[in-house]
């Protein structure tokens, strides 16, 4: 993939490649975690993305197809690293742990894994872009219904990761260090437990199964974020 190195009106240098298309939706999302939706103008993104405005209406006629092409590859990212139906109970479940909360809590004031609190700011463009959402909502809560656990464990999970998401989204005193790490710890041995009382998955003894980290698939622990390759941050 061809990079070049392009410099900025603050005089710093960013790295660009990929696709126009893929350069233009990492503009909008560099400009949405720096000033939200009112800061995602066509002008700005062209700008930002290194672009003519003729060649950013070609592949997004509309602000609003801008944010909701954010959205959508968002989505498409998270679930490019969710495993399918077949795999073993609470292996979807740990995997959304995953990829939704880092084993190290991010630094205050730094980017991170961004993807949920930027759905959520791209929501705020309006309802076409909140039903997109709240539709792949509705699937992955059925998937996790459906991962084998004791009732209600999966929602847990996701209620601490929504949790979780929104106290560093709105810097609702979000836990840090060793907070963070026992947080994660807990949130784990939740699905741990639940999947072990299933009596169909153990707890890594050799006579008992695999554990958190092999369900989490080959060359990953079970607190490994997945799919970070294809992160562009």
């Amino acid at each position: 993939m061809h990079s070049t190195v392009q410099t900025v009106g603050n005089g710093s240098a960013r790295e660009t490649g990929g696709t126009v298309r893929d350069r233009l939706l990492d503009a909008v999302e560099r400009l949405l975690v720096k000033g939200g939706v009112d800061a995602v103008r066509l002008d700005a993104v062209a700008a930002e993305a290194g672009v003519s405005k003729g060649g950013l209406l070609h592949h997004f006629p509309s602000k609003r197809a801008l944010v909701e092409g954010v959205v959508q590859r968002l989505v498409d990212r998270f679930e490019a690293v969710l495993p399918g139906p077949d795999a073993p109970p609470g292996a979807y479940t740990m995997a959304w742990l995953d990829r939704s909360i880092p084993e190290v809590a991010p630094e205050p004031g730094t980017a991170g894994r961004d993807e949920v609190p930027l759905a959520l700011i791209a929501a705020a463009a309006g309802p076409e872009v909140l039903d997109v959402l709240q539709r792949h909502y509705r699937a992955w809560q059925e998937r996790l219904d459906a991962d084998g656990l004791p009732p209600g464990v999966s929602t847990l999970v996701r209620m601490a990761v929504d949790g979780w998401w929104t106290a560093r989204l709105l810097r609702l005193a979000p836990p840090h260090g060793a907070a963070h790490v026992e947080l994660r710890r807990l949130v784990t041995g939740l699905i741990d437990t639940g999947a072990i009382g299933t009596g169909r998955v153990g707890t890594g003894n050799a006579d008992s199964g695999p554990s958190s980290a092999d369900r989490a698939g080959p060359g990953r622990s079970s607190t490994d974020p997945a799919g970070s390759a294809g992160e562009s941050r």
